[in-house]
């Protein structure tokens, strides 16, 4: 006989605590199946020793460890989602299926078929509010349309929060809920096409002392004081309710600003789908990039001459991370000096980024590239000589990525500042005057 269950799907909500939507499934009057779903439609264009799925299958084997230890386990597939779910409604009787809202294109069209799919069989599909404190349209103007300016937006949102506090979802006070004894199948990283990466996602560090003093320190890359939390939040192995409670109670708030950037940019992209791919100001779609590849490979390798913008793609290379102060230069100097296209990128960053998150790439290459919401303006061009003065005036950064920078056996540069610069006020100025 068939047994009747509920299931809980984790996604980029990869923790037993504080999981809002776990929470509601161990709440429910049945058993619950926890699964993962390798999807093949998003490994497929993945490098095959990808450094996120190695975090990824490291944290499933953490969360089945805890699992194991209750005689439950967490049951992981690899396919696509909507085959998986057919399987999985012909072996079980299954009354609902729990997992935490996604808010990125792609996911939301697969929620839709998953959703029409199970109502068919007359299976429930319930989604929750997990990995943001605000999201949708929850944060709007008195109009009830969407901020597209960042510091109004902060401060609309700081007066919710402060207004209503955080609920917090003690999911790992509920685990005797699970299903127990059951057979699960738990897939190696071989079994999904991959190997372990050499490349390790750091663990994160957030302390009363790198929140107080991270105003002050945040703009220099030679020192360790970035919280390392990017991938952590991405892909849901911590609470984003828990740090944003830590953050809230400094002094300082400007590490709690840094989350609300996160989320502004998130339901910018809830809002405009369609700055996937377009520029969020049209008219910025009319720019003539120069799109030289031979200038972007010298990007991609570090090999531009300029040595902080050559740190801080050879720090991205080597590590999966990169600083976010270097960040807005080489963003810069590509899509300004180079005149190559914002999109090139950020397809890039999409591929090395350990802590890369749709909304925010988007949000900060159009930013730097001043084609999108509350963006940089066209005309501000960092110059990557006087930027080292100001965040790496002892070299240390560029000593550690760069040694060769003295040598003569360093790049030449690629493109002169000064010509660089007004060619692409030239660019710029063009295609706007036709709008």
């Amino acid at each position: 006989m068939k047994t009747t269950i509920n299931i809980f799907w984790f996604r980029r909500d990869l923790r037993l605590d504080d999981n809002c939507g776990l929470f509601h499934a161990l709440s429910s009057d049945k058993k619950v199946l926890p699964i993962f779903i390798f999807d093949e439609d998003i490994l497929k264009k993945l490098p095959k020793e990808d450094a996120r799925v190695s975090f990824i299958h490291q944290e499933l084997k953490n969360i089945n460890q805890q699992l194991l230890e209750i005689n439950s386990g967490l049951s992981v597939f690899h396919g696509k989602p909507m085959d998986i779910f057919k399987d999985l409604s012909e072996k079980y009787i299954i009354n609902t299926v729990f997992t935490n809202h996604d808010y990125e294109p792609y996911a939301l069209k697969r929620d839709l078929e998953i959703k029409d799919f199970l109502a068919s069989k007359n299976i429930i599909f319930k989604t929750f509010k997990d990995q943001v404190i605000f999201e949708r349209n929850e944060i709007v103007k008195k109009d009830g349309t969407p901020y597209k300016v960042y510091t109004p937006y902060s401060k609309k949102w700081l007066e919710a929060f402060h207004s209503k506090g955080i609920q917090f979802f003690p999911s790992d006070e509920k685990l005797e809920n699970f299903i127990k004894s059951e057979t699960h199948q738990f897939l190696s990283l071989k079994d999904i096409g991959f190997t372990k990466s050499s490349i390790k996602v750091e663990s994160y560090k957030i302390n009363d002392s790198l929140i107080d003093s991270y105003e002050e320190t945040r703009n220099f890359p030679a020192k360790n004081s970035t919280s390392k939390l990017g991938t952590h939040l991405r892909f849901g192995t911590v609470s984003i309710r828990k740090m944003v409670e830590k953050a809230s109670k400094s002094n300082n708030i400007t590490f709690l600003k840094e989350l609300i950037w996160r989320e502004f940019f998130m339901q910018i992209l809830w809002h405009f789908p369609h700055t996937v791919k377009d520029s969020f100001k049209p008219q910025y779609d009319r720019i003539l990039w120069r799109n030289n590849e031979d200038e972007f490979n010298a990007w991609c390798k570090g090999e531009t001459g300029y040595p902080l913008v050559d740190a801080g793609m050879r720090e991205l290379n080597q590590t999966g991370f990169m600083h976010n102060r270097v960040r807005m230069l080489v963003g810069s100097f590509l899509c300004k000096h180079l005149l190559i296209d914002w999109r090139w990128g950020e397809a890039y960053f999409a591929e090395k980024l350990h802590d890369y998150e749709q909304s925010s790439n988007i949000g900060n290459w159009q930013w730097v590239a001043g084609t999108g919401v509350d963006a940089s303006p066209y005309f501000r061009i960092f110059n990557p000589t006087t930027q080292i003065l100001k965040f790496d005036k002892n070299l240390e950064y560029i000593k550690k990525w760069v040694p060769e920078f003295q040598e003569l056996t360093y790049s030449t540069q690629i493109v002169e500042h000064k010509m660089a610069r007004e060619r692409c006020l030239k660019t710029y100025k063009t295609a706007l005057q036709k709008f």
